[in-house]
């Protein structure tokens, strides 16, 4: 079911969780989306051609999707909205796995616990997307802890 919601609604929540130029970059101008709703009417999830973008969180905050991450990738410079592992994660990670502190070569600064975050390998593949778990100065200082609760991983090719 095609919906009507707001292209500027749907662009301001992103712009506000995920920084300016979020909301261009999730929901270009001239896309098809298909909005889902629960039952009582809330929406929940925006896919375009078959992929989810993004579902609603019940605290009015996105979660993302491969594709949503994949788009906000391509928006933003690394490490921003970022958490960075090398090649011993990698596997770990496209299986679904969480990402642990030790394991992490760079952080974006800005990235909070609750943030939803891109995984990414230091060669800059988009990886997975989670939820922060840690603050990114704790991320750098802990040895231990995860940082990262993985949603949804990128499967290898």
């Amino acid at each position: 079911m095609t919906d009507t919601v707001d292209r500027a609604t749907l662009r301001q929540i992103a712009a506000y969780q995920f920084g300016a130029g979020a909301g261009e970059a999730l929901f270009p101008a001239g896309e098809s989306r298909t909005i889902t709703r629960t039952s009582g009417g809330r929406p929940q999830q925006i896919h375009v051609d078959d992929e989810r973008l993004v579902s609603f969180g019940t605290d009015g905050r996105y979660t993302l999707g491969i594709e949503g991450g994949r788009r906000l990738a391509e928006a933003f410079d690394p490490p921003a909205g970022r958490i960075v592992v090398d090649d011993e994660s990698e596997p770990f990670v496209r299986d679904g796995k969480n990402v642990f502190a030790k394991f992490v070569c760079d952080v974006g600064s800005a990235v909070r616990p609750g943030d939803e975050v891109l995984v990414s390998h230091e060669r800059g593949d988009l990886l997975a997307v989670g939820r922060a778990e840690l603050s990114a100065e704790g991320i750098r200082d802990f040895e231990t802890g995860m940082a990262v609760k993985v949603r949804e991983s990128v499967e290898r090719r």
